[in-house]
């Protein structure tokens, strides 16, 4: 789990703190439940800090949607070992392997940052709602280059596209988190991910063995 308790950051850390102290309050209390005050305490930060980087708490939630895409980037499309495997759905499959292993523990550890903001601010706030489809924008058309291969080498039923795909994948995260949080059970989230696994699988042909 993120630490989020208040520590003073190194000179010229503060931005970083307070992007990170949004990551992890917004997904534990929601956008509107969390403060500018209880992001400056978690950050470690004073408030006039908080308004040197950002001038309004809008304006965090645009750059923290910003750095959450990055981070998943480096995180789930650079770093894991999955990416290195040849056949593109396997590839595929082991991209939602990795997304399943990650769903454990509250909440607010594996649900998405972006989601979580989008759910309260899509009507309120116009800046948060692009911020976050850019967000949810960029995870999709990043793993639709891989899908696009997988259709590619074994084709697809007619009407199936790599980015609707990959929208459907995102679909069902975002909707496996909130059932998680409806259950108070991560294994609610993962039972859906499991689905997911296995109807890709027969997508293209290919017996599912969870």
């Amino acid at each position: 789990m993120m630490d989020i308790s208040p520590s003073k950051p190194r000179r010229g850390d503060a931005r970083v703190a307070l992007l990170d102290a949004a990551h992890a309050l917004v997904r534990r209390k929601g956008w509107s439940a969390t403060s500018v005050d209880e992001l400056c305490t978690a950050a470690g930060v004073t408030k006039g800090a908080f308004f040197h980087h950002f001038p309004s708490k809008e304006a965090l939630g645009t750059a923290a949607a910003e750095q959450w895409t990055a981070r998943a980037q480096h995180l789930i499309f650079e770093l894991p070992s999955y990416l290195t495997i040849e056949d593109p759905l396997e590839r595929v499959l082991g991209h939602i392997d990795f997304r399943l292993a990650m769903i454990s523990g509250p909440a607010e550890d594996y649900s998405c940052f972006v989601g979580t903001m989008v759910s309260e601010t899509f009507v309120t706030s116009p800046a948060l709602r692009a911020a976050s489809d850019a967000s949810i924008s960029a995870y999709g058309e990043r793993l639709a280059q891989d899908i696009q291969q997988a259709i590619d080498d074994r084709g697809a039923p007619p009407g199936i596209t790599a980015l609707g795909l990959a929208y459907h994948v995102q679909a069902v995260l975002q909707g496996a988190f909130v059932l998680a949080k409806a259950k108070g059970d991560p294994a609610y989230a993962r039972d859906s991910v499991i689905h997911l696994k296995r109807y890709i699988s027969l997508l293209f042909g290919k017996e599912s063995h969870p």
